[in-house]
């Protein structure tokens, strides 16, 4: 990978995704991926964005954050009963970035109320001007905003890789699941190592 066109996406890693759930049978369902977050996901993502840092590579960040305190601004996906309707008004404390992967400097950070970070925001034309070709995917929930933002940015001609082991989804089922339909369509999985690999 050449540093200069290559940029690493920080997909939603976000606070309110680590706080205990209220109900106790629910709070213990989430163990699995509280874990993965902790001990996999997040030290991993720290340890890729230092990499990049040092190479050079651009690192952006994408989170979940409506304009509205009412959230009438969210896309109908993040509107609709069920897992994925979320209210999270942009300065809240539990839609910002978690303290172990804040952005530094001047980074970019695009707010997102639509599951790709693309469709939601302009971080297209920003990859573009910055002369972006190629686009490493980090970030929850594999299945959901990872993959919404994977797809698009396939659609727009960008080279993609989704690495495996800095990606979570509620359930490994899930999370391995979804990974199996977009690889070798929409972009390359890839694990930790080999992405720091390429940089050598």
């Amino acid at each position: 990978l050449d540093a200069a066109t290559t940029a690493l996406l920080v997909i939603d890693i976000q606070n309110t995704y680590l706080e205990a759930k209220p109900d106790r049978a629910e709070n213990a369902r989430w163990q699995p991926f509280f874990a993965r977050m902790r001990e996999t996901v997040i030290p991993n993502c720290a340890q890729l964005i230092d990499a990049c840092r040092r190479r050079g590579a651009e690192v952006v960040f994408a989170r979940i954050g409506c304009q509205k305190a009412d959230g009438r601004d969210r896309s109908l996906s993040q509107k609709k009963p069920g897992f994925n309707n979320l209210l999270l008004p942009k300065d809240r404390a539990d839609s910002q970035i978690v303290p172990e992967l804040s952005p530094v400097g001047d980074k970019i950070v695009v707010t997102k109320t639509t599951d790709s970070a693309l469709t939601g925001t302009n971080l297209r034309l920003l990859l573009y001007n910055m002369g972006i070709r190629h686009v490493i995917c980090v970030g929850i929930f594999t299945d959901q905003c990872v993959s919404s933002t994977v797809r698009s940015l396939a659609d727009e001609s960008f080279d993609v890789l989704v690495v495996e082991d800095c990606c979570a989804a509620a359930t490994m089922e899930l999370h391995h699941h979804e990974l199996e339909i977009i690889n070798m369509i929409y972009c390359h999985v890839v694990r930790l190592e080999e992405v720091v690999g390429f940089f050598q």
